[in-house]
């Protein structure tokens, strides 16, 4: 399963208007809804919530994974966002979060779910691959870069 295939253009976004850990879930949650992939947003934002209170999806290093499935998610999906300053996210290094990658699946699919996670957390435990994201400037490179090191990886 490769990332960039969950992820289309429309779902990335370089500049996050957003200051706050809600606002940042549901600027994301906009942006996969965007792409009609998803029914109803303010249900799977409310899902998403919910995933975060047991515990912060903020993996620290600058890095949070926003997750959760849902029967309003058509399909497994992901979105791309980059903060330049630094949200505060709740990480578990207590770091601002500056790369976020939601991750959202249909109810039934758990297996696809686990599997796209753990993907993107091995993409993102190489520092020059997150080094990468930090500086692109437009949402064909996010996804060159994802390609180039998916193709190097697996």
């Amino acid at each position: 399963m490769e990332i960039s295939s969950l992820l289309s253009k429309d779902a990335i976004k370089i500049n996050l208007e957003s200051k706050t850990k809600k606002d940042v879930i549901k600027e994301l949650v906009e942006l996969i809804f965007k792409t009609n992939k998803i029914k109803d947003k303010k249900k799977l934002f409310q899902a998403l919530i919910e995933r975060e209170e047991l515990g912060s999806t903020g993996i620290g290093q600058g890095i949070a994974i926003p997750h959760g499935k849902s029967d309003t998610v058509l399909e497994l999906q992901a979105a791309f966002g980059l903060s330049k300053e630094g949200i505060s996210f709740e990480a578990l290094d207590g770091e601002p979060v500056n790369i976020f990658f939601l991750l959202v699946a249909p109810e039934g699919a758990a297996g696809a779910h686990l599997k796209a996670l753990a993907r993107i957390s091995s993409l993102l435990k190489d520092k020059y691959f997150r080094k990468s994201l930090l500086g692109v400037k437009s949402s064909d490179e996010v996804i060159k870069i994802i390609q180039d090191e998916e193709k190097l990886k697996y």
